[in-house]
């Protein structure tokens, strides 16, 4: 799929990733990019530099990603890339108490859920589509200092391969982006809250580098979209002796 003349939405497309995404498909030469945000300001800042189109959106709210998709479709006639892209990092274990629990679910799960139940009818009408996931390396693998980002990446993941074996053969592509660490507010927030992630930080990218990533594996159609290329090496690790990937997650959750 190339992106000149495409109609795209990207979810969090007001900072990090999201706003990298967006000013590179408007860059590709995208016939009209939708930046949503549940922040206002800075969704229209992204939407005012790139001549796009800001919808303020809570993506952890099926009425909100219903009445994105609307919109999009009323104004631009379709979709045809849909990035959903938001999601959010809470550190917690089994003792992290259900709301945030909850938090997590709502925007690293069901937001896909709710954009494939709004935007999956239009590209099966269409007869055509792109769904692209923002995961996270730790979907593949795992976050040694948080169950709540481990687990809902998991689930993220699990449910991007399900869109793809139910609707790849129907005209809808579907990919999972996962990167490891990006240097995006999210990862310099965990390290003013006190909880260092040196090991993403020391091979983390810039968003743009990522940015580049994406355009690539969308022309592939590629299904992994891995900006840190050591990632498909260490799932091959995990997958061929599982025991010894866990002692050595051990080691390095005792390290940080």
């Amino acid at each position: 799929m190339k992106i000149a003349g495409t109609v795209v939405v990207v979810t969090g497309g007001g900072t990090g990733i999201g706003r990298a995404l967006c000013r590179r498909f408007a860059a590709e030469g995208a016939k009209a990019v939708v930046v949503a945000d549940m922040n206002a300001a800075t969704a229209k800042q992204v939407a005012d530099e790139i001549g796009g189109t800001a919808i303020t959106t809570d993506v952890s709210r099926e009425a909100d990603v219903v009445r994105l998709v609307k919109q999009t479709i009323a104004a631009h006639g379709g979709i045809d890339l849909f990035c959903s892209n938001a999601g959010i990092a809470v550190n917690g274990d089994e003792h992290t108490v259900d709301a945030e629990w909850a938090r997590c679910w709502d925007v690293n799960v069901m937001a896909h859920v709710y954009a494939a139940r709004a935007v999956v009818p239009h590209m099966l009408e269409r007869g055509v589509g792109y769904l692209l996931q923002t995961v996270s390396a730790a979907g593949l693998l795992t976050h040694p200092q948080s169950a709540t980002y481990a687990v809902t990446k998991h689930a993220s993941l699990a449910f991007a391969e399900w869109l793809s074996m139910t609707y790849g053969d129907r005209g809808i592509t579907v990919s999972a982006l996962c990167p490891q660490g990006v240097r995006t507010d999210m990862l310099r927030r965990a390290e003013v809250e006190g909880a260092p992630r040196s090991f993403l930080l020391d091979s983390a990218l810039e968003p743009e580098q990522v940015a580049d990533e994406v355009v690539k594996g969308i022309e592939a159609e590629r299904f992994l979209i891995l900006p840190h290329r050591e990632v498909a090496e260490y799932v091959r690790r995990k997958a061929a002796d599982h025991d010894r990937w866990l002692r050595g997650m051990r080691r390095l959750a005792s390290n940080i």
